[in-house]
């Protein structure tokens, strides 16, 4: 059994760090063989409430420890992630002037809270993850109320928004899901670390089901709309990254929190965004697919980026034992 799961734990280790890869793979299946597919638009809160649950196994107590060890940190993370990307998002949508479903789903994404896979990403890029840990614990808690009324605020010009309907989605497959899996895990901590390992290879199951049964069922609307909303995706995820940068060096964060905060701001849980479209915008089919191909762009620019920081990581440690060599 337990060689059985150390090798488990090699392909998901594997799984999470090429999940970019792994993404564009599927979603290009996807496209090719639609009814293998297209099903799992069905159950894609179920898909996104797995993912929340598995994020809540991973959280400890003592993580949240973060939140008050490292408070300067993870409130410009929390504050920027509910502004740079909600008003990027806005400010996109004017510019390139989006029509109604497109606009609707590019601020879905732009109000979600830090994704998942920006842990990840961080801990590639060498920044620090406990930070993105805690800045992602407390965009994911403040989103049953923060998402809602942004995307109520925000995209009211495009389309009619219930916002208590969002806050009850929002809670069913965002907070409840964190909360059981948060409570089973200081219930039995010991027994949920005996299979952590697998975690992010289930969570990387069940991203790849709710992208892979978006692109299927949307494959027409893609090869019509898909390059524009590439675009879009793409400099809203810049833009998110750079201005997140940006805003940690005005306040001299350190490098590796710099570096947490800027994947974090431009990581967004575009899951969430693909599940409130289909659960809440039905009259707008086209608003999933700005959540869908970001999952699979968002992937690839963090890995990116991730190198670029890790290398900058290197360069400086290498400085810093030479000066130290120097004063010898």
């Amino acid at each position: 059994m337990k060689n059985i799961l150390n090798k488990i734990g090699k392909v998901s280790s594997f799984a999470s760090r090429y999940i970019g890869i792994i993404i564009i793979a599927f979603s290009c299946l996807a496209f090719f063989w639609r009814d293998g597919f297209a099903w799992m638009t069905n159950y894609t809160s179920v898909f996104l409430g797995v993912i929340m649950f598995g994020m809540g196994l991973t959280i400890r107590m003592k993580d949240f420890k973060v939140v008050f060890s490292r408070p300067k940190e993870v409130i410009i993370g929390a504050v920027a992630q509910y502004t740079i990307m909600p008003l990027a998002a806005w400010v996109l949508c004017k510019v390139m002037n989006l029509p109604a479903d497109l606009a609707l789903g590019v601020i879905l994404v732009g109000c979600c809270p830090g994704g998942t896979a920006s842990n990840v990403i961080t801990y590639i890029a060498g920044g620090d993850v406990a930070l993105s840990v805690g800045m992602t614990i407390v965009s994911t808690l403040a989103a049953p109320l923060m998402t809602p009324f942004l995307v109520y605020v925000l995209a009211g010009a495009w389309v009619e928004v219930s916002f208590w309907a969002m806050v009850l989605s929002v809670i069913k497959v965002i907070l409840v899901p964190v909360l059981l899996g948060i409570l089973l895990r200081s219930l039995a901590g010991e027994h949920v670390d005996k299979v952590s390992d697998v975690m992010p290879l289930i969570s990387v199951i069940a991203i790849v089901m709710i992208i892979g049964g978006i692109v299927a069922v949307n494959a027409e609307k893609i090869l019509s709309c898909g390059v524009l909303v590439l675009v879009v995706v793409a400099i809203h995820n810049f833009f998110g990254m750079m201005l997140g940068l940006l805003v940690a060096k005005i306040f001299h964060v350190e490098y590796s929190r710099t570096t947490a905060i800027a994947i974090e701001v431009g990581m967004q849980n575009s899951g969430l965004a693909v599940s409130l479209a289909a659960a809440n915008f039905a009259g707008n089919p086209l608003a999933t697919l700005p959540g869908a191909i970001f999952s699979v762009w968002h992937n690839i620019s963090g890995s990116i980026f991730a190198s670029i920081r890790r290398s900058g990581a290197e360069r400086r440690e290498k400085a810093v034992e030479s000066r130290k060599i120097d004063f010898v």
